[in-house]
């Protein structure tokens, strides 16, 4: 249970993360439509991780909790990390992926709004069909807040990274 929690906490930063990509159309970012789809996506995370937790009844149970739990968590963090924060967050990610050594913590920072985090690489494998994986661990601290969470990127055919989990 405890890996599905970590699990979740990846998949609903992640997810908020995403919804920092919407704009107002003149290339700023709208904190309404981050919050809104970090809602979103942060409830469809829940509800799948929710799926897998519980059994027969309680599989509907799960559902809803995780459904309401993600949903929460992705609109404080689609609320809260803006564009900047996620340029410096998945520049970090990339190049941590790409270079750094299993068990070395690349570090972001914004100046601006005071927010951070680390992506630490724990290890690194190929896939059956060829594919360069590493697993690693994620922090990201807002508004004083640190959240952890776990996961694994894959590389790309055009060289960037995945996050597939």
């Amino acid at each position: 249970m405890r890996a599905y929690m970590k699990k979740s906490v990846l998949i609903v930063a992640a997810l908020a993360m995403l919804a920092g990509c919407t704009n107002t159309g003149n290339g700023t970012a709208n904190t309404g439509d981050k919050q809104a789809l970090g809602t979103l996506l942060g409830a469809a995370g829940g509800a799948v991780l929710g799926s897998n937790v519980g059994h027969g009844k309680g599989n509907i149970a799960s559902i809803a909790v995780g459904t309401l739990l993600g949903a929460y968590a992705g609109s404080e963090i689609g609320s809260s990390l803006d564009k900047a924060d996620l340029m410096y967050a998945n520049g970090t990610a990339q190049n941590a992926f790409e270079t750094a050594p299993s068990g070395q913590a690349s570090t972001w920072r914004n100046p601006d709004s005071g927010n951070s985090g680390t992506v630490v690489p724990t290890s690194t494998y190929k896939t059956s069909q060829g594919q360069y994986c590493r697993e690693y661990q994620q922090t990201v601290t807002v508004q004083g807040q640190t959240q952890q969470a776990y996961g694994t990127a894959c590389r790309q055919p055009d060289g960037s990274w995945k996050i597939m989990n």
